[in-house]
């Protein structure tokens, strides 16, 4: 896979459609570290990335895009179509909760919530595919997803990136994967999951993709079941660190406090790994995190 060209057509393609966020450098917690805010991404979450480009690289069908979603991608997939003049139908699970919810309703799209957690919402969505002809939009595993994921990386070079190394939250993979695939061994990712939903590590453990239980404070963004092909791929031989959520919660008061940015805990999941020490660099070595999500439930503007 020319994973740079699929990048960087990609960034073309989603240019004046994506929000190219900001970086800081800010001391957190103690640690001086260079922070991609991207949880100011449209809708909220990198997801915007993932979801233009696949529109944007196929012809849509008139019956329009369906996807199963945690929140943000639904919301994201949601908004793109809207934009893009086509139908959408997001199926939710109840672990979503009425923040994300909300935020997908807002985008135009047409919501389902369905009993129970993400992949009993991405057996609906398939089952919606299969009877309308809609377009699947998959969270994760997929080529244009990844190589939309894959922009936000690119774009953080542009910005001047310095860091040896970018610490960068996993659940489906989508993320992780564009993270890898723009980098490619030329910078150092390390990725870092909440213990209670922990598909990546469970996957490098087992030596392929297995199914893991889900749970935790970070579940209905990071609660894939099971690690996409294409970041298992991606990722074999990389360093992962998983965090307690207790470490989340404080990374995102700490976020909060420290830096007026409010996020979800899965947005501050990367910035955990370093706070909690559960990843210690070495002296001298420059670490940068990336926040990927802004959208907490209760919204306590909502």
């Amino acid at each position: 896979m020319d994973w740079q060209g699929e990048i960087a057509a990609a960034r073309s393609r989603i240019r004046g459609h994506a929000r190219v966020t900001p970086v800081a450098r800010l001391t957190l917690g103690g640690h001086d570290i260079e922070v991609k805010l991207e949880q100011m991404q449209l809708t909220g979450s990198f997801k915007a990335r993932g979801a233009f480009n696949t529109l944007l690289s196929v012809d849509v069908p008139a019956a329009g895009v369906v996807a199963a979603s945690g929140g943000n991608h639904g919301a994201a997939v949601g908004f793109a179509a809207a934009a893009l003049g086509h139908p959408a139908h997001i199926f939710v699970p109840e672990v979503a909760g009425p923040a994300k919810i909300a935020v997908i309703e807002r985008s135009g799209a047409t919501c389902h919530v369905v009993p129970g957690l993400y992949a009993d919402a991405l057996e609906a969505a398939r089952a919606h595919e299969a009877e309308t002809g809609a377009m699947q939009v998959h969270a994760y595993d997929a080529v244009p997803t990844v190589a939309g994921q894959g922009t936000c990386f690119a774009e953080w070079d542009a910005q001047g990136l310095e860091a040896d190394t970018v610490l960068v939250a996993v659940g489906g993979g989508g993320l992780i994967a564009g993270a890898l695939a723009h980098w490619a061994g030329r910078r150092k990712v390390v990725a870092v999951e909440p213990r209670l939903s922990r598909a990546l590590h469970a996957a490098l453990e087992a030596g392929e993709p297995v199914d893991v239980p889900v749970s935790g404070v970070g579940a209905n963004a990071l609660g894939a079941k099971r690690i996409g092909s294409i970041a298992f791929e991606l990722a074999r031989g990389m360093e992962a660190v998983v965090v307690e959520d207790a470490a989340i919660l404080e990374a995102q008061r700490v976020l909060w406090q420290e830096a007026r940015q409010l996020v979800e805990p899965a947005g501050a999941c990367a910035l955990a790994g370093l706070l909690s020490g559960a990843y210690r660099p070495a002296p001298g070595e420059r670490v940068a995190v990336l926040v990927c999500g802004a959208n907490p439930a209760p919204d306590p503007l909502g």
